[in-house]
């Protein structure tokens, strides 16, 4: 058995970066048309979802501007 840690991924879907964030659904899509906001990767033909990691960033981010 291997003693490396393994490092998962986590995808959240719309709801949950929407609760996450506290921001709409168009608020989110307005500030991704302005890379303003971390775009979501393909999840099938009509599913996608963020990176917890990059939602997090944004968050981080957002903070020390303030």
């Amino acid at each position: 058995m291997s003693d490396q840690v393994r490092n998962t991924v986590s995808i959240l879907r719309l709801k949950q970066v929407e609760s996450r964030i506290g921001l709409s659904r168009s608020s989110i899509y307005k500030m991704m048309s302005e890379d303003k906001f971390p775009k979501p990767v393909s999840l099938g033909a009509r599913a996608v979802g963020w990176i917890e990691s990059s939602i997090d960033q944004w968050l981080e981010n957002l903070a020390v501007k303030s």
